[in-house]
């Protein structure tokens, strides 16, 4: 999975700066590494977000029990990777059909709930969340990211 974004939508982590500042090298633009990974990663789906940003998947060696997937609904873009355990019940109570329901439509509609209907920050709903996955979530009506990483019991989350 990749996911590239403008300076407007989320702030250049200060780790690649200064690991960029030291090399020789010019910069790699993003849509040179967005056509490196469509070239290495063949075939592959990609999506441009205007100018916002650029979201990128393939199949490409992926693990059995790690599926990716690609979902879009209301100006909400969602990448998702891996499974939850808990997707029958999330399904029930975020009002998805079981038969249609998937990780990658359940994460988008947990975030519209909470960012729609709840006092919560839309990262609460990963406390709802069990399983082993990673997603990246640009909701373009309100310019946010939401990443997360799940393995297991341990996991990180990074909300923008």
């Amino acid at each position: 999975m990749l996911a590239v974004f403008s300076g407007g939508v989320v702030e250049v982590p200060a780790e690649l700066v200064a690991a960029g500042s030291r090399t020789p090298s010019p910069k790699t633009r993003a849509s040179e590494l967005v056509g490196r990974f469509l070239g290495a990663s063949e075939p592959a789906v990609s999506v441009q977000l205007g100018d916002l940003g650029h979201l990128a998947y393939s199949h490409t060696n992926q693990a059995l029990l790690r599926p990716r997937s690609f979902a879009a609904k209301d100006e909400v873009f969602c990448l998702f990777e891996g499974v939850l355990d808990n997707l029958g019940r999330l399904s029930q109570q975020h009002g998805l059909s079981t038969k249609g329901a998937n990780e990658v439509l359940l994460v988008i509609e947990a975030y519209k709930t909470l960012r729609d209907r709840a006092p919560y920050p839309a990262s609460f709903m990963l406390a709802q969340l069990t399983g082993s996955y990673a997603f990246v979530l640009f909701d373009k009506s309100t310019n946010s990211l939401l990443v997360a990483s799940v393995s297991g019991r341990l996991g990180k989350a990074v909300v923008q």
